[in-house]
């Protein structure tokens, strides 16, 4: 069906997710504060500043012991298959929907190119066999 601001996504449409390695962490800092230099240069992170909050998802292991910095540790992404064009609506909503109600948390992100939701290392196989239930493809 075609939505008034461009294409959306249909609900048969399967999406392709990729189970990626390494345990994340997502830490709150100051709003005011630089953006750390423990940051590794290459892997995946993050970095979003807002009024309230400067928000890092890094590799866990790359978050200092000891320093005070609040962290959240054990996340694991899933990526999707992009890229997508930015008229596609529904993406996220499709993934989204069978997660919450498999009661499994996200953490979202979107970059340029496309999505990555993460979830708890704990619940990645509630995870797993919820998206694949929905008709998702889901690769470890």
């Amino acid at each position: 069906m075609d939505h008034p601001d461009g294409l959306r996504l249909s609900a048969s449409s399967s999406l392709t997710l990729a189970v990626r390695d390494g345990a994340l962490a997502v830490v709150r800092l100051a709003p005011d504060a630089p953006v750390p230099s423990w940051l590794p240069a290459t892997g995946f992170t993050s970095v979003t500043r807002t009024a309230d909050e400067l928000s890092v998802v890094c590799p866990a292991d790359a978050v200092p012991h000891g320093d005070g910095v609040p962290a959240e540790a054990g996340w694991v992404r899933l990526e999707l298959a992009g890229p997508f064009e930015f008229t596609l609506t529904g993406i996220l909503a499709a993934v989204l929907v069978p997660l919450a109600d498999a009661g499994v948390g996200i953490f979202a992100l979107s970059t340029y190119d496309t999505d990555h939701v993460l979830v708890k290392g704990a619940q990645l196989g509630d995870a797993v066999t919820a998206l694949r239930a929905a008709g998702h493809v889901v690769t470890e």
